[in-house]
């Protein structure tokens, strides 16, 4: 007796033509080819030594320098003009540097390029964040992309699904980051290896755009090949806003699920992940509590750099200073969410409780430029890895928060929860 499906296992079956199942190797057609200008070099060098002379699909290819951009040294320098040079060369037009660029995993859907029902794939673990979109989109090694611009194929396995049941809805101050803490703390940093993670039930409705993003964001820091969202009135409205029309998309009621959780939003405390793992979660009131004194607080990245992240941290830091002990920093995701930040004030609030507010960068996030932390000094940041020696030194800490908790706690020096009417 057929069984419904995942929609992982629908977007597959679309690719590939007919119906699939978890655990079949396919290889496919993608639809978006990603690489930034840590990974796009080697993916190219590698298509050189293939023998290759002409991208398979050009208009397929994304090439975004935002790790070390603007360039922090010369090397970083000569990586981005190997991939600018092989944009110019292979008539490679979405490519986005300086001026035009953006956080890869903040533009590419902000610009409508990658779309519901895309299979996507980047050479950047954190690709798995269109997931938000009801695409399927996943990390892959630099080889990979190489690959895909040779034939504009990529094997794939057809992966089995957890489904995370969603009821209710946020209470004031909490969203996506909390959400994803909490559900990297219920799966471990491995519990979902190899799976898609879907995210289903009433409460998703209530889950906006931007907190979607965030969520699949960080699927792959539970292990997941994906997270993905329904495209439900939320997703058409912001593909609309595009030009772009979709239809509604979603599992089949009577998908096979590897397991299911079932979470009600209104349970969901405001987070803090613990180093050295975004599984170490504790509530935000359990480690105020510990009083852990901080010299760095990040907001943004391609976790939380978005609009309504911005909003959050200004509403919070209007007519107060961060604590003299702290420096805290803030990173749009693109040049549209900074201009927009401009135009809504919020970047004059920034500067008036003396953050500093930067042009779009990853850099800080992985400890390569505009935020090193020093030895034993310890960060609070928006960002989604805390690992050992991640944002600089291997003896410094990095705490994991959503922009209401960092803000705060660049306001007290210490990670604080937050407060009530703020």
């Amino acid at each position: 007796m057929a069984t419904g499906q995942s929609m992982s296992e629908k977007i597959f079956s679309r690719k590939a033509g007919r119906r699939v199942h978890p655990g079949e190797y396919l290889m496919l057609d993608v639809d978006v080819a990603l690489g930034n200008d840590i990974t796009a070099p080697v993916a190219i060098n590698e298509f050189r030594k293939a023998g290759g002379k002409k991208l398979r699909y050009p208009d397929r290819v994304v090439l975004v320098p935002d790790h070390f951009a603007p360039n922090k040294d010369i090397k970083s320098a000569q990586q981005v003009k190997l991939v600018r040079d092989f944009a110019n060369e292979q008539g490679v037009k979405h490519f986005f540097e300086v001026g035009r660029m953006g956080i890869e995993h903040v533009i590419l859907p902000e610009m409508g390029i990658v779309r519901s029902g895309d299979l996507v794939i980047g050479a950047d673990s954190h690709t798995c964040t269109y997931g938000a979109l009801g695409a399927f989109a996943t990390g892959v090694g630099s080889t990979d992309l190489a690959g895909v611009y040779l034939t504009g194929k990529a094997w794939f396995k057809v992966p089995s699904a957890i489904q995370v049941r969603l009821t209710g809805k946020f209470r004031k101050g909490v969203a996506g980051k909390d959400l994803v803490l909490y559900l990297i703390h219920i799966l471990g940093v491995d519990g979902a290896n190899y799976r898609a993670i879907e995210f289903t039930g009433p409460g998703v409705a209530s889950v906006s755009m931007d907190s979607r993003f965030t969520v699949s964001n960080m699927a792959i820091e539970a292990g997941g090949k994906a997270g993905l969202f329904p495209v439900d009135d939320v997703t058409i409205a912001y593909e609309a806003e595009r030009g772009i029309k979709v239809e509604p998309f979603a599992a089949d009621e009577d998908a096979v699920w590897e397991r299911s959780i079932d979470i009600d939003l209104a349970d969901v405390p405001p987070m803090v992940a613990y180093p050295f793992l975004p599984s170490n979660g504790k509530s935000a009131a359990e480690a105020e509590k510990e009083k852990v004194k901080i010299d760095q607080v990040v907001i943004g990245s391609c976790t939380n750099g978005r609009i309504e992240d911005l909003r959050v941290a200004a509403e919070i830091l209007k007519g107060k200073k961060v604590a003299p002990s702290v420096r805290c920093i803030i990173f749009p995701g693109s040049q549209k969410i900074y201009r927009q930040a401009v135009e809504e004030g919020l970047a004059s609030i920034f500067v008036d409780a003396e953050c500093a507010f930067s042009t779009p960068t990853c850099g800080p996030c992985l400890g390569g430029h505009m935020g090193i932390l020093a030895e034993d000094e310890v960060a609070l940041s928006t960002t989604n890895r805390n690992f050992v020696g991640r944002m600089g030194h291997l003896k410094s800490k990095v705490y994991l928060a959503g922009p209401a908790v960092a803000a705060h706690s660049a306001i007290t020096g210490y990670i604080t929860d937050i407060r009530e009417g703020a």
